[in-house]
């Protein structure tokens, strides 16, 4: 029986490159995101090409958060139970905290905490139904050391672990394991505006010297997510070349 994995801001950058991984594996991976970009209807056209898992998407702003149980259902009616959840939309504004605006504020600390908290405890229902379940976070190593300009991001980010680690303990019982992802410097679209120089200075912080691809956070995912990790639950799998080393 294929197995259906839900992915938020699944529809570019780290989350569409956790689907793809995902799908590869042979999962039903649903990308939620507010709109579905070209990139991912590329990817749903090329998944169906290939015949292994199956990708669909699935529009819901989760900013939302009142309707978040509605979507749970919705996606437990049309699919069947729900395996795995991988809780990566969020928002990477930066900013110096003193001159951050409080709204600004407020929307980090909702759409990359309070919301997948909230997705969380609808998605732990259904996989209390069913016996078990996997639930990846994606958080980042900043959580833990810090960096200048992102006091608020990784505020969110900390926070993530610290509900990974407690959630574990609470289901865990039930069968559910609960870890998270803590990607460094990713090599996306975005790290190429700052210039080859620059990114070269970052790779050179790096234990390895080079900078983390989403495929290499894709392959954590894939790992927490399938049978090779059943007795991993509560940790933080750090995918960062070292950089932190």
């Amino acid at each position: 029986m294929i197995e259906n994995v839900i992915v938020t801001g699944g529809s570019r950058g780290l989350g569409l490159g956790i689907a793809r991984k995902l799908v590869d594996a042979g999962y039903r991976v649903v990308a939620v995101a507010r709109r579905e970009s070209e990139e991912l209807a590329c990817a749903i056209r090329q998944t169906e090409k290939a015949g292994k898992g199956s990708l669909v998407f699935e529009s819901f702003d989760l900013e939302n958060t009142r309707d978040i149980a509605d979507l749970v259902k919705r996606l437990r009616k049309d699919l069947g139970p729900i395996y795995g959840l991988v809780n990566n939309a969020g928002l990477g504004t930066s900013g110096v905290l003193a001159t951050m605006r409080d709204s600004e504020i407020q929307r980090l600390v909702q759409l990359n905490t309070v919301s997948p908290i909230i997705l969380t405890k609808s998605v732990v229902r259904s996989m209390m139904a069913r016996g078990g379940g996997r639930i990846v976070n994606v958080a980042s190593i900043v959580g833990a050391t810090g960096y200048r300009g992102l006091s608020v991001y990784s505020a969110t980010k900390a926070a993530m672990v610290g509900f990974t680690r407690s959630l574990a303990r609470e289901v865990g019982p039930l069968g559910i394991n609960v870890n998270a992802v803590a990607p460094g410097f990713l090599e996306t679209d975005m790290t190429e505006s700052l210039g080859e120089r620059h990114r070269e200075q970052i790779a050179r912080r790096s234990a390895l010297r080079r900078l983390v691809g989403t495929d290499d956070v894709g392959d954590a995912v894939e790992f927490l997510l399938g049978k090779k990790s059943r007795n991993i639950t509560g940790t933080v799998l750090t995918v960062d070349a070292g950089n932190t080393a």
